[in-house]
């Protein structure tokens, strides 16, 4: 999870800069975080403390709702809709990292992914997306190459 949310904080200034090199500094005074790393503390709350993942993805969107989120899943949020709203993105993926780490089995990695994609999305690509990054997580633990 400390890598997912560095991605994160450096990749912040470059998403949709279209930056092709690797001179660039990580950190700069524009870095922050963004909403993958708000719902992947979400996810994290959800998984050491126990609880739903809709009401953890409504709670932190509500702390911060400054920190970037798609607008598809900010009316989602706004409105407490408790249904998926079918999104196409790629969000489940980012907020899963913490799934990988907390499952005990590669069966509960794809399990847990499962749930925590589907409330926001449903379609088979979404899903499969979180539950691929949650098994490369899982088994990297296990001393996988």
């Amino acid at each position: 999870m400390p890598g997912a949310i560095a991605g994160d904080i450096i990749g912040s200034v470059h998403e949709g800069q279209g930056t092709k090199h690797r001179n660039f500094p990580l950190f700069t005074p524009h870095s922050t975080f963004t909403d993958d790393t708000v719902l992947c503390v979400a996810v994290a709350e959800v998984l050491l403390h126990g609880g739903d993942f809709v009401d953890a993805y409504h709670d932190y969107f509500h702390r911060y709702p400054d920190a970037g989120f798609g607008g598809g899943f900010m009316r989602w949020a706004a409105s407490r809709d408790r249904r998926p709203y079918y999104s196409w993105g790629n969000g489940s993926a980012m907020r899963v990292p913490p799934v990988g780490f907390a499952a005990q089995t590669l069966e509960e990695a794809l399990s847990l992914a499962k749930r925590s994609a589907e409330v926001t999305l449903d379609y088979p690509e979404g899903i499969r997306g979180a539950q691929a990054v949650a098994a490369v997580i899982f088994l990297a633990r296990q001393g996988a190459d």
